[in-house]
């Protein structure tokens, strides 16, 4: 019969390197520590400007990392190298039981299969997600990191299937639930009674946009029309748009006429927002237009409409059981999704087991993998 592993014997090593992971690894370094479990946390340091990685530390209540590998930006070989030479002599010293990544960023890869190359047990949260476009580095990310864990934590029954297809073994594949949704509900109440829609002076009505993958971004003139279709849509609504640096850099290189630097003029356009920041504006807008992963799941919780401008998701769970939509890429069909949404934004839904007790879920299953031996992923 399984059991789980008394406090006094697990150790655990967690990673984290961007905005998405901040969310994951909050609820998951809490549930391990009320166990009084062993937990160190590494900050890659994927994302080192303050907007987009400590801030979200700060309002999350996570303790200082206590490591910070200072890793910063680069080509995806350059950043996954990084982060395993840095980390290598950290798992070798601090030998844990088992290190914990999230989510499919290239901090998570590294981690992984550092650990990997040391016997070290791999645990991955957010494990099975597939958007099935290899395109995506985080999808070769999550391929990968999936492939060297000896603990699977799905977040949703689609996720589970797509490990069982891949031949995944049952007894590495925990259905656990949604970390980030615990974390959520958490901040909930707290973010909603945040000031900056009010500080903003956003009419009823208003639009979110966020927007940084590659594939939108780096074309100035596909950008360009991506935001027009975007304000287009909206029909005098105002569109807030938290920049990312990336945008912010590909904006600022280009000349004052062009048609970019014109379009980013139609839209209220901030620096990034903190989490808390990021809930109030998206419980507060009427529909949410973004590229991002994490935004599909929190506006699904928050029961807010989301049109998302990438050809596939990793997260379809959001579009079946949420209220998440595809729109591709293409500028004129992004407007037309945009503007049936507002005409109809059809009924608020949230998967199963987004519950906030993913992390306690996770740390179950933890204990008892402990317990048992620590099976290698290819037993």
């Amino acid at each position: 019969m399984s059991r789980r592993v008394p406090a006094s014997r697990l150790s655990t090593m967690v990673v984290a390197g961007a905005r998405p992971n901040f969310m994951k690894v909050a609820p998951v370094l809490r549930a391990l520590r009320e166990r009084e479990h062993a937990a160190s946390l590494v900050h890659t340091g994927q994302h080192y400007d303050d907007a987009m990685s400590e801030v979200f530390f700060d309002e999350l209540g996570i303790a200082e990392p206590d490591h910070h590998l200072v890793v910063g930006s680069g080509s995806h070989a350059a950043q996954t190298a990084g982060v395993m030479l840095a980390l290598d002599p950290l798992l070798r010293a601090e030998s844990p039981d088992v290190l914990i990544v999230v989510g499919d960023v290239n901090s998570t890869v590294a981690a992984a299969l550092t650990a990997a190359k040391l016997t070290i047990p791999v645990g991955h949260v957010e494990a099975g997600l597939r958007s099935r476009d290899w395109a995506m580095p985080e999808e070769v990310n999550r391929v990968v990191t999936d492939r060297l864990s000896s603990l699977l934590f799905a977040p949703s029954a689609d996720a589970v299937d797509n490990l069982r297809a891949e031949g995944m073994a049952a007894s590495r594949i925990h259905l656990v639930g949604n970390v980030m949704i615990d974390t959520l509900l958490q901040q909930r109440d707290r973010a909603v009674r945040r000031p900056v829609v009010a500080d903003l002076g956003l009419a009823d009505g208003f639009v979110l946009l966020t927007m940084h993958r590659p594939a939108n971004v780096d074309d100035p003139a596909h950008l360009a029309d991506l935001l027009a279709a975007v304000a287009d849509a909206a029909a005098g609504r105002d569109v807030v748009f938290p920049m990312h640096p990336r945008v912010r850099a590909i904006v600022a290189a280009q000349p004052p006429n062009s048609a970019l630097v014109s379009t980013v003029s139609r839209l209220t356009v901030l620096e990034p927002v903190g989490y808390l920041d990021s809930l109030a504006l998206q419980a507060a807008a009427t529909i949410v237009v973004t590229d991002s992963g994490g935004i599909q799941e929190e506006t699904t919780a928050l029961g807010v409409p989301c049109v998302t401008v990438r050809p596939s998701t990793e997260r379809p769970i959001t579009v079946t059981d949420g209220t998440n939509q595809i729109a591709g890429t293409r500028p004129t069909v992004v407007r037309a999704v945009i503007e049936a949404r507002l005409k109809n934004p059809g009924e608020p839904r949230r998967p199963a087991l987004w519950d906030g007790r993913a992390a306690q879920r996770t740390v179950d299953a933890i204990e008892v993998f402990v317990a048992n031996g620590s099976p290698h992923p290819t037993d």
